[in-house]
């Protein structure tokens, strides 16, 4: 059936009630139907001019409006660009301090860096010569034993060997040693990651 609507129906229904009121009273007013066409050709022409006034006065509003959009998004899109320009200076501000402070850090690890690899060079040095007097000491023993008698030289051999032994176990230890003194050097030589 019939649904009752708040307000719209009100609305339209108190609309339509005027316009038929109007309608009526110009239709039975006590003028004639020459009085009655000139009076609403004149309110017709006096509403039309006020429609035009009101359409030139919007549009004119409009226009302000669409004028001060554009120079508040102007200025705005000045404002956000000074912004940016201002961050990418600092950025670039940053990154320049930044690559500075990885310059001078390098430049003061490379003598330390240095100083160490010199110092695991002498040892690996060292160790070198160690061994070398090792092995000419050793070379002295068997050429001393190889000129004794043939008894002595097979009773030698076994000694030698012995030393030989003794002295290439003396040798692998001081490689041994020389490597780990080298293994700061090339640590500190890596680059950090």
């Amino acid at each position: 059936m019939y649904e009752y609507r708040r307000g719209g129906s009100v609305l339209g229904a108190f609309l339509l009630g005027g316009l038929v009121g109007a309608v009526l009273g110009l239709l039975f007013a006590p003028r004639s139907g020459k009085e009655t066409r000139d009076m609403i050709a004149e309110r017709a022409n006096e509403y039309w001019g006020q429609a035009g006034e009101f359409y030139e006065t919007s549009m004119s509003k409009v226009n302000d409006a669409v004028s001060q959009g554009r120079e508040s998004a102007a200025e705005k899109g000045e404002q956000l660009r000074s912004k940016i320009d201002e961050a990418r200076g600092r950025l670039q501000e940053q990154v320049a301090k930044s690559a500075g402070a990885a310059k001078d850090k390098i430049a003061d690890t490379t003598p330390a860096v240095k100083d160490v690899v010199d110092k695991a060079a002498g040892a690996a040095k060292t160790g070198v010569d160690t061994a070398s007097g090792k092995a000419q000491d050793t070379l002295d023993f068997v050429a001393k034993k190889a000129t004794t008698t043939t008894d002595a030289a097979a009773e030698g051999a076994a000694d030698v060997a012995g030393a030989a032994t003794d002295v290439a176990k003396q040798a692998a230890d001081a490689a041994k040693s020389a490597a780990d003194a080298t293994k700061p050097a090339a640590e500190a030589a890596k680059p950090e990651s």
